[in-house]
């Protein structure tokens, strides 16, 4: 078992697995964090922003750019990373059409598609991450 930080010398790093794990979390967020009781429907703050004229899908692009710049940073090749800003490209051009925008962005899920490509990338499941919710005192 690893720890979830290493000390090298100049502060406390996250490991890979923690840091995607977060990432997860985001995306979960962002995609499916709500179920819509009786179905296997879920969406998440995504489609509700995108709901807000304007600022709305840029809002849900600008996490999409901050999931991407994470994975640049975990040492993700350039080809992966145009796949998920295609990804994010698709969710905002669909996702600006009033209404059936919306309700794309309940199905596309690009932020899990994503996450999806990091966990290939590294050969993981989204069984390997650890839940990264802080415990309640």
């Amino acid at each position: 078992m690893t720890a979830a930080f290493a000390d090298t010398g100049t502060g406390w790093v996250e490991t890979r697995e923690r840091r995607i794990a977060r990432l997860n979390a985001l995306a979960r967020l962002m995609d499916t964090a709500i179920r819509v009781p009786g179905t296997d429907i879920r969406f998440g703050a995504d489609a509700l922003l995108g709901l807000v004229p304007g600022i709305g899908d840029a809002g849900g692009a600008l996490i999409g750019l901050f999931i991407v710049n994470e994975a640049r940073r975990l040492g993700l090749p350039k080809r992966k990373l145009a796949r998920m800003i295609g990804n994010l490209g698709v969710d905002a051009l669909f996702g600006a059409v009033p209404l059936a925008g919306d309700v794309f962005d309940v199905y596309f899920k690009a932020h899990k598609r994503n996450i999806q490509v990091i966990l290939d990338h590294f050969d993981m499941e989204r069984s390997d991450l650890k839940d990264v919710t802080p415990k309640r005192p």
